[in-house]
């Protein structure tokens, strides 16, 4: 009797687990459909990047301009200065924001008491689900030279100014509202990853003499280290996409010196002053420059420590 080819075999497999599964697979198509049609399809219209796009001619239609909108962008005066920022803000979000969930999960780890375990985690959830629009709000009301924070420093003898006015304060007040208004938000994925550690491990530590330190040290944060690395991964994928929404609803002309962005600047041309396909040009740059911090850090995730998305 002739045996079934390893291609046939693989073949009656997924066969059979598409049929066993035919409905969690069904729950996928509403997924891939979101992806197709709002990531994938616009993928088109990036040719415009390299036309002189005109909307009564179309995208096909337009005329070739190949690499004049990437030239024009890299001889600017403004090229620098909001690559610079970008990277700037990035950086600083990554190293200060990013840790912080992680820390604040270890915390809540730690706390035996339930109640109090809850509410910590209720107040710092809060802020993610307030809108943009109001966290802006409240930070410009509470900036303002009349506002909370600077009352605080008059009593302190200090002069009220305006801090959303000052360029070298912008990053500082960007990075730690990002803190607070997503470290609740973000530490539910470590707490998930912490419910994974084996406890029979922390018996064994305690047993041995070890305090509560060395277990987070030697246990704990060895535990969650590949959920770590995913999410610095995913992370490294978006560095360069500042989320340019809080950046255009507080920055103004002032500050545009420390607080313009890629993103904000591709907003401004591409859509205050129409110049749809610069803007284009712009944008393009910042995603391949993305996709090429996310395939290194998998590379290295991959080497350091056998972590990685693919």
């Amino acid at each position: 009797m002739e045996r079934p080819s390893g291609n046939s075999a693989r073949r009656r497999r997924v066969i059979k687990d598409f049929a066993t599964n035919k409905y969690l697979y069904l729950m996928i198509v509403p997924v891939l459909a979101y992806y197709a049609v709002f990531h994938y399809a616009p993928m088109y219209g990036a040719l415009i990047a390299f036309k002189e796009y005109s909307p009564m001619k179309g995208i096909l239609g337009s005329d070739w301009a190949g690499l004049k909108h990437f030239e024009d962008f890299f001889n600017s005066y403004y090229f620098w200065r909001i690559l610079k920022n970008t990277i700037l803000i990035s950086l600083y979000t990554l190293v200060f924001e990013f840790p912080a969930p992680i820390l604040l999960a270890l915390l809540i780890n730690e706390v035996r008491n339930k109640a109090f375990k809850r509410t910590a985690q209720t107040i710092t959830y809060m802020p993610y689900f307030i809108s943009l629009v109001v966290i802006c709000g409240i930070i410009t009301d509470f900036t303002n030279a009349d506002g909370v924070i600077n009352r605080l420093f008059m009593l302190l003898g200090y002069d009220g100014q305006a801090m959303l006015q000052r360029p070298e304060l912008f990053r500082p007040i960007y990075v730690l509202s990002e803190i607070w208004q997503r470290i609740g938000w973000e530490s539910i994925i470590y707490i998930a990853a912490l419910m994974s550690v084996d406890m029979e491990q922390y018996e064994a530590a305690r047993m041995d003499g070890a305090s509560r330190l060395k277990q987070m040290l030697y246990i704990t944060l060895p535990g969650i280290m590949p959920t770590i690395a995913i999410m610095l991964i995913l992370r490294m994928g978006n560095l360069m996409n500042v989320g340019f929404e809080k950046i255009i609803l507080l920055y103004n002309p002032v500050t545009y010196e420390t607080a313009d962005v890629i993103s904000s600047f591709v907003y401004r041309k591409g859509l205050l002053e129409f110049g749809w396909s610069y803007g284009s040009a712009v944008g393009l740059f910042n995603s391949v420059i993305n996709l090429a911090l996310l395939i290194s850090a998998n590379w290295i995730s991959r080497r350091v420590n056998n972590s990685s998305l693919w």
